[in-house]
Order: C-alpha cells, then structure tokens, then sequence
C-alpha cells in the first residue's frame, strides 16, 4: 500500500515488450511516458483518483525491457531501450503522475547554433533570486562558443548564452559536468572544467539566463585553433580523447559534440580537457541539440533523432582525428579508424577504453603515455 492512499490495484502488463520499447525511445519525458493509456499500471485511490506510483511504473517496465528478460534476439534494443528508462526516470520531476493530464513540452525555437533534436523538458521554478556573489562585468568578453559568450573572472570562465532560449543547454552541461565529477573516477577529473557555480542572470529587459561558472584552462588551446599538429602529438591526442571520452562513459554521460572546437589541448604536458558540455545526454538518451553547421560530421544516429551511446562518441572522435590526420595517416590507423566509422552504432566499439588498449597496440611504445 502506497502512503497516503487507501487502496491499490494491482498492477499488470498490458503490452509487449516492443511497444514498451517504443513508446520509451519516443517519449521525451518519464511523465510523458507514464501518462499513455494501456501501459497496464494505472492504479486508483479509495477516491476512485486515478494515479501511477513513478517508482513502480519504472520497475514494472524495467521487467519488461531489461535486457536479462528481453532474450538473446533482443539484447541490443533491449540494453539501448533500459538505459533510456533508467534516464527518463533519473530525470523525473516527482514520485506521483496522473495519467491524462499532458505533459508539457516546450516550444521550438530558432537558433543560428543549434538545431532542437528532442522535445525539451519544461519544468515550473521560482523567479529568479539577484545572485550574491559580484558577477558584474558582463562586458569584456574574453571568447566566444557555439551559443554562449565567456567572460573571464580571474581563474573562472562565466559562460553566458547569447539568446535566453539556449539556457536549457547551459542546464544541460550543469548536470554532466556535476555527475561527472559524482560518479566518474577522481583521478580523470581533468579531462573535463570543473563547475564553479551556476545561476540565473536577469538582464534589465528581463531576459533570464542560466550561466555556468567554469574553472579556466590557462595555457590550453582548442584544436580549431593549434594549426598544423606534428603525427606525434595527433597520436598523444587520439590516446588522451579516448581516455577523457571513457572515463565520461563510465560516468553515464555522453558528450556528444566531439569536435576541434571542444576539444583543448597543451602539448607540454600533454594535456587534454573537452569542453562544452552543452550537448551532452545521459547514455541512451537524446541531446537537446546539435550544431547545424555541423551536421554533417554526424554519425547517422544523431540527426534523426535516435539515442546517443558511447559508440557515438567514438565516431565522434574518430572523425575528428581522421580530419587532423588528413591523406597522410598511416594505414594502421586508417583500418583502426574505418572500423570505429560504421554508420550502424551496434557495428562500432562501444567501450573507449577497450579500444584505448587496442590502440596502444598499433602505436610505438613511447608514445602510449
């Protein structure tokens, strides 16, 4: 019996596993994906109210598609459509839905940066409170990103979105950057800024943006920005993506925009970080967004708006260094690289880590540090 109501019915399965699956991968959120009729967990108060207990609706569909349950046929769509459930659920708003009642989804809105892939998630929050600390000088811009201006405070960077609609990217790269640090592994922190803060700005038209504060990387450049790259660095730099992009993995996050822009480096100490962690999404989940001029360098998954994995980032990754190498890559790495480069994710490495290893195998030995 759930607290606060005096009876319940019992739950049942209405509905295969296929549809379950379906009706997962579609929705955007876990109210969105509860509030359907014929899921089969629908249960009544002594009022005669209906609701569904959020807690019980995911473990009733977690039978349903977990992979352990789904069968040997099913084991790819199964792990894709249990790690999107899991998402959904982790994202939730509260523990009670009512079924009928439709959940909200934001407007579309234009953009020069970003093209929306996924409905946006809506929630309602108090109005913003006049932020404490002295975060004042707006005006001296120090770069500029995809959709945001950065404005440097001594050894913090503050990232403010130019339109007040992209700030739901800002929010976004807040909570990668924060699970990343909670559940990745302490000593791969650096491959990633370091959240400082993050916190809402009214301008004096009233405009509300969400601003993150982030640690500034001094002494590193962006890979847009390096020119011509010696074979030996584009080698340390391969190595280093793939151990910055499976310690995000391990974490549950994928970062999504692999590109030279997002990607920092120093050569002297042979240091990476990715940055721009705006389009990131939970692993089998959907990015909000993606880079319209960027479109292209894709891989096929991302634009059509399916799940993102880590086999994503991989391709990601892998495009880019094809990118820096140019004709001149050696053949090794080019049959290393063709086969991360399958359009269909199921077909590329899906564990950066593992693929480290075999890379390390390909290369000379001074250079696997």
């Amino acid at each position: 019996m759930n607290p606060g109501y005096a009876t319940t019915t019992p739950a049942r399965f209405r509905i295969s596993f296929e549809e379950a699956a379906a009706r997962i991968a579609a929705a955007g959120t876990f109210a969105e994906l509860i509030a359907t009729t014929g899921l089969g967990i629908d249960r009544r108060a002594a009022s005669g109210a209906r609701y569904v207990s959020a807690r019980s609706a995911y473990r009733q569909l977690a039978k349903i598609v977990h992979p352990d349950a789904a069968g040997a046929a099913r084991v790819e769509s199964a792990t894709l459509a249990f790690a999107r459930l899991g998402a959904l659920y982790a994202e939730r708003d509260s523990g009670v839905v009512h079924p009928h009642r439709p959940a909200g989804r934001a407007q579309q809105h234009p953009s020069t940066g970003r093209r929306q892939t996924a409905r946006d998630r809506v929630r309602t929050d108090p109005g913003p409170v006049p932020h404490p600390k002295p975060w004042s000088r707006f005006d001296r811009r120090f770069a500029a990103g995809d959709v945001t201006d950065l404005f440097a405070e001594g050894d913090q960077l503050l990232k403010v979105p130019r339109d007040p609609a992209d700030s739901d990217l800002l929010a976004v790269e807040a909570a990668a950057l924060r699970r990343l640090r909670s559940h990745g592994r302490a000593g791969f922190r650096a491959y990633a800024p370091r959240l400082m803060d993050t916190f809402v700005h009214v301008d004096g038209a009233g405009h509300r943006r969400t601003v993150n504060v982030v640690t500034r990387q001094r002494g590193f450049r962006d890979l847009a920005a390096t020119g011509d790259l010696d074979p030996a660095d584009l080698v340390w730099i391969w190595r280093r993506l793939l151990a910055g992009l499976g310690w995000a993995h391990r974490a549950g996050v994928v970062h999504g925009a692999v590109f030279e822009e997002h990607v920092l480096v120093d050569p002297r100490p042979r240091g990476l970080i990715l940055i721009d962690w705006c389009y990131a999404a939970p692993a089998g989940g959907r990015p909000k967004a993606l880079i319209a001029r960027r479109e292209p360098e894709y891989p096929p998954e991302v634009p059509v708006g399916r799940p993102v994995t880590p086999a994503t980032d991989i391709y990601l990754a892998t495009r880019l260094m094809t990118r820096l190498f140019g004709p001149d890559m050696p053949h090794p790495l080019r049959r290393f690289a063709d086969g991360c480069l399958h359009p269909a994710p199921r077909m590329r490495p899906q564990d950066a880590w593992r693929l480290l290893a075999e890379f390390d195998e390909l290369i000379p030995q001074r250079y696997r540090i």
